[in-house]
């Protein structure tokens, strides 16, 4: 008689995925893995012209909850935890995968960033983690896993990076205070690090193709990596088999970061 087959080991997890724009997001593929892993999952639009794109991805992952959120419109991020809170009644994973930087600030370089374009960056690409993790803490009674998404920018100079640098800094330094602060919930928080992907948000950065190329070449595994490695990375770290791993900032790029 065989072994039947092995339970999905995030059966009965419920996640909630913000970033998705497309099938070629990151966001989706955390969304994606958390699926096969057995979680019923969450998922958000940014407005009516993304939803076109997004919802059909969520029906194909038979996402229950599905709302808009603009994180930089006040009440829509509550409105979504206050949906979860009376549909779920608790969060056991929560992936924060949105940046957003005014195009003049992002080409411009740093030294020419406005005051408020650096601002409009930090609440959208750091703080809003910080308001999520505050309304995510009291639906996760059993513990649970915080994720946000960085670049090798925050610790490196990659010229092309610019204003993003410093606030995906500001954003990892954020994982860590919150990984102290919330670990005596059981709430484990990380950062992770993805090599370049062809994504929406990235087509933004200047010359980023070569950012891409120049990867591809200096990665000791020898390519690029996809959204389903980060998805699968997340997937791992919201089971038990990562229950004591916590503020870590972590690489999924084919080794690119150990490279000098």
């Amino acid at each position: 008689m065989t072994d039947p087959a092995p339970r999905p080991i995030l059966a009965g997890r419920k996640a909630l995925v913000v970033g998705i724009a497309n099938d070629s997001s990151i966001a989706y593929g955390c969304a994606k893995a958390f699926r096969e892993a057995g979680a019923d999952v969450a998922i958000t639009f940014l407005n009516e012209k993304a939803k076109p794109h997004v919802e059909p991805l969520a029906t194909a992952l038979d996402a229950s909850i599905f709302m808009p959120l603009d994180v930089a419109t006040p009440g829509m991020l509550e409105a979504v935890f206050e949906r979860i809170a009376r549909e779920w009644g608790r969060l056991d994973i929560l992936v924060h995968s949105i940046a957003f930087a005014p195009k003049e600030d992002l080409q411009g370089g740093l030294v020419n960033c406005s005051a408020e374009g650096f601002a409009r960056a930090m609440d959208v690409s750091c703080h809003s983690f910080v308001r999520m993790a505050r309304l995510a803490a009291p639906l996760m009674t059993e513990g649970g896993t915080l994720f946000a998404m960085s670049y090798h920018g925050a610790q490196k100079v990659v010229p092309t990076y610019s204003v993003m640098g410093p606030v995906k800094a500001a954003l990892e330094a954020a994982c860590r205070y919150l990984a102290y602060e919330l670990g005596p919930r059981n709430i484990r928080v990380h950062a992770i690090s993805p090599g370049p992907l062809k994504t929406r948000a990235a087509s933004g950065l200047k010359d980023f193709d070569l950012l891409l190329n120049e990867a591809a070449q200096r990665a000791p595994l020898g390519e690029l990596v996809d959204i389903m490695d980060i998805g699968y990375t997340c997937a791992f770290l919201a089971t038990p088999y990562a229950r004591r791993m916590s503020g870590e900032t972590l690489y999924v790029d084919g080794g690119v970061n150990i490279m000098g």
